[in-house]
């Protein structure tokens, strides 16, 4: 069974002065593109922007938050729990980028109870997943990839609303990006370690999409590969050719 290309796009924090014109003018143009309807396609804008962007984009589109807590309330400040996303319509979100682990200093396990968290919520997860420069020069990119999503494993034995997003750290904003050998070689490694680990089911159906400077230029040649389900794409997901990234696969 043909797996469902997936194109996810994060905004990060790249919003800056007029940034309510800036999101409506994105959901405009996403309304009025011609997408390719087999991709299925989730934005993640900044939490203030979630309802905003919910509320005028178009149905098919879905719409993820960039973060979420682990815990169902409290005194939490600056969290937003599962619950809420649930009850504001939005449907997945991003958890475990690089960005998050470096610079906030996210464990593998607390990414892994965030994921279970969500999960348990009825909150489907795009989990991100890489290595850095260093790590891929020392030859250890497969363990260090795998150790990060076998956390979640620990946590969770259900896949189906999981989109694993292998992003080298070394690729993500740097204008590099990873090869389509190199990019395939470690999304069929993430792809053969879930089917021992996880299951072959599992390993079958999860989609593994690929993000770290992905552009309209280099999406079609990896979008080929065998293993590359989609792409999670970052500052290039604000710019009008992401449309072009989204119909990659036709």
């Amino acid at each position: 069974m043909a797996r469902q290309f997936f194109v996810g796009g994060n905004f990060k924090m790249y919003l800056r002065n007029g940034s309510v014109k800036q999101i409506t003018d994105i959901v405009e143009h996403l309304n009025n593109a011609k997408i390719d309807s087999s991709t299925e396609v989730v934005i993640a804008p900044p939490a203030l922007y979630l309802l905003l962007t919910r509320e005028h984009l178009r149905k098919e589109i879905e719409v993820a938050a960039q973060n979420v807590f682990d815990k169902p309330n409290g005194a939490f400040t600056g969290e937003i729990s599962v619950a809420q996303l649930k009850d504001s319509n939005i449907t997945w979100t991003v958890l475990g980028h690089s960005e998050r682990r470096t610079l906030l200093q996210e464990t593998d396990d607390f990414v892994a109870s965030k994921t279970k968290a969500a999960l348990d919520g009825g909150i489907n997860v795009i989990l991100c997943c890489g290595e850095t420069l260093e790590q891929r020069e020392a030859g250890t990119t497969v363990d260090v990839v795998t150790k990060q999503l076998g956390a979640v494993a620990k946590e969770i034995s259900d896949w189906s609303k999981i989109v694993v997003a292998y992003e080298p750290i070394w690729a993500i904003g740097t204008g590099k990006v990873a090869t389509t050998e190199q990019a395939q070689e470690v999304h069929a490694a993430i792809r053969g370690w879930m089917s021992k680990e996880v299951s072959k089911d599992a390993a079958e159906k999860t989609r593994i999409i690929y993000g770290g400077s992905v552009s309209e230029k280099n999406c079609k040649d990896l979008a080929k590969e065998k293993d590359i389900d989609g792409f999670l794409v970052g500052g290039a997901s604000l710019k009008p050719a992401f449309v072009d990234i989204i119909n990659s696969k036709q």
